[in-house]
């Protein structure tokens, strides 16, 4: 029997940063508030299932423009054992990721940078490529 595969290649048209902060989210959420001037607002924990492992559950903050978006997502999983889960495994020193889509490329990402590398509480800001990251697809929340 002849088999057909459905190849699915997804877009990544959104800027990444990496942020090491260890404070909680909604701390985070509020910092980026404040510093940007956006509006981070708490949304549903999004949910990873794998096989034979278990679920992936991970903090996200959304703020949702006419042209595109911000959100915040939480590096770590809620784990109940002692393994901690995280949403890209090769980067576990960072705390949180701030994905940024800008349609009307109007947003400078490196003036988020400066900004953000100026608040007490976030130890580094670094801006990451997308395409270079192993599990990258775990990024898609869609």
């Amino acid at each position: 029997m002849k088999k057909t595969r459905l190849l699915i290649e997804h877009q990544y048209d959104f800027d990444l940063l990496g942020l090491v902060a260890p404070v909680k989210d909604y701390k985070m959420a509020w910092l980026l508030n404040h510093t940007l001037g956006i509006h981070l607002i708490k949304a549903n924990d999004f949910e990873l299932e794998f096989v034979n492992q278990p679920l992936l559950k991970i903090s996200q903050y959304m703020d949702q423009k006419d042209h595109g978006y911000t959100q915040l997502l939480k590096n770590r999983s809620f784990s109940d054992g002692v393994n901690a889960l995280y949403l890209v495994p090769e980067l576990r020193f960072m705390d949180y990721f701030l994905l940024v889509q800008d349609h009307t490329f109007e947003l400078n990402i490196n003036a988020y940078i400066e900004q953000l590398s100026q608040v007490r509480y976030i130890q580094n800001v670094v801006k990451l490529d997308v395409n270079k990251l192993k599990s990258k697809d775990n990024l898609l929340t869609y």
